[in-house]
């Protein structure tokens, strides 16, 4: 039996399955969207050359995955009768974290978020009514909790249906959770919520940039428009990654819902930009939250423009809601449930604006080795990939 793991070639993916491989014994069924085997391993390779070296890699692919080749959004993922029914019998629980982050495009969030996430759950339903399922995991957002100000939210009064959403991201995400809910009352599941998930304290390496891009263009202004003690949540992504493998791997773990955030210890802007400016040795900006207003119009006429500043500022516009919101959320559970608090963004922020600086925040990826038919797993496996 095995986990069957969406969003496996993107970034919060990419630690959800290095973490299985490493500390668990599942086998994993990834859905990859390519026309061959060969092409789903090469952008699996892409994503994962951030936790392995080749021959790790190729070890775990060859002895512990099975790649199916399908679309999310497609019905029964594009796969043949025999490929689903392979799919749903072979599936004892599920970690779906597959999204489309676009947060500007509502057909986009409606398409991937919502069908995807309809499909998810019939597979679910059918693996349930087979044979029964462990568990369905949902990565989900904080940002469910929908438009907030000033304010610590628990995972249990999250979600206000009476509350405006700041974009179809978010919109369609908490739909995702409703449906969770309604479909699967009879499974056991957990929903992970984490907040804004920048960087890993571990290394400086990432394989995720626009949220990277929008804070160097920020840590290069004099003035701020944001209220320097304003809290902002975010969390690295090696914690979320711990700790959604941790808790689904769980027999009974202790909530049904997590905030993967830092909580009440989330930084002030101000500590934030003091250990930036120390770490690189440049100056602290000044606060002026009374230029939000002129900020944001700006940013908007600007974002119209087809230009390196145009891009610019677009990424500015999607994510200034976010970081004007002064809301962090509760993380009381995960921090009980791990031990451990996740690391402060100061800690490591430097290093990640620097690693993607230097690098034009593209990520340097290795191409598939021209020898790889020389690689050979220490055992082999009895899962096909």
């Amino acid at each position: 039996m095995a986990i069957f793991l969406t969003g496996s070639t993107g970034y919060l993916g990419s630690y959800l399955v290095a973490g299985l491989c490493r500390g668990h014994r599942d086998s994993l069924n990834l859905l990859v969207r390519a026309k061959t085997q060969q092409e789903a391993r090469e952008r699996l390779w892409t994503s994962l050359q951030l936790h392995f070296d080749f021959p790790e890699f190729y070890e775990y692919l060859e002895t512990r995955t099975r790649i199916f080749l399908g679309d999310l959004t497609g019905e029964r993922f594009g796969l043949r009768d025999d490929e689903y029914r392979a799919l749903a019998e072979s599936t004892d629980s599920v970690i779906h974290c597959a999204a489309s982050l676009n947060r500007k495009s509502e057909k986009q969030c409606l398409n991937v978020n919502l069908r995807g996430t309809l499909e998810v759950l019939q597979l679910a339903r059918r693996a349930q009514e087979q044979h029964g399922l462990r568990r369905y995991s949902h990565v989900s957002t904080v940002a469910v909790a929908g438009q907030r100000q000033d304010e610590v939210v628990a995972e249990d009064t999250a979600i206000d249906w009476a509350r405006s959403d700041y974009d179809p991201y978010a919109r369609t995400k908490k739909f995702c959770e409703h449906m969770a809910a309604q479909l699967l009352p009879d499974v056991p599941r957990t929903i992970f919520r984490p907040a804004i998930v920048l960087g890993d304290s571990q290394r400086p390496e990432t394989t995720q940039f626009d949220m990277v891009q929008a804070f160097d263009i920020l840590s290069r202004f004099p003035i701020l428009p944001l209220r320097a003690e304003d809290r902002i949540d975010i969390v690295p992504a090696d914690y979320v990654g711990r700790a959604i493998v941790a808790i689904h791997q769980k027999d009974a773990p202790g909530f049904g819902i997590y905030h993967l955030s830092s909580g009440t210890g989330s930084q002030t802007y101000r500590e934030l930009t003091d250990a930036l400016a120390e770490a690189g040795r440049t100056g602290r900006p000044a606060y002026w939250p009374g230029l939000g207003g002129i900020f944001s119009s700006t940013v908007d006429w600007l974002a119209q423009r087809r230009s390196g500043v145009g891009y610019a500022a677009s990424l500015l516009k999607v994510f200034w809601p976010y970081l004007n919101w002064n809301t962090v959320f509760d993380n009381t559970r995960v921090v009980s449930e791990m031990g451990e608090a996740p690391a402060k963004f100061s800690r490591y922020g430097y290093a990640l604006l620097k690693f993607s600086r230097e690098n034009q925040f593209k990520y340097p990826a290795k191409a598939w080795p021209a020898d790889a038919g020389a690689v050979r797993p220490a055992a082999a496996g009895s899962v096909r990939a």
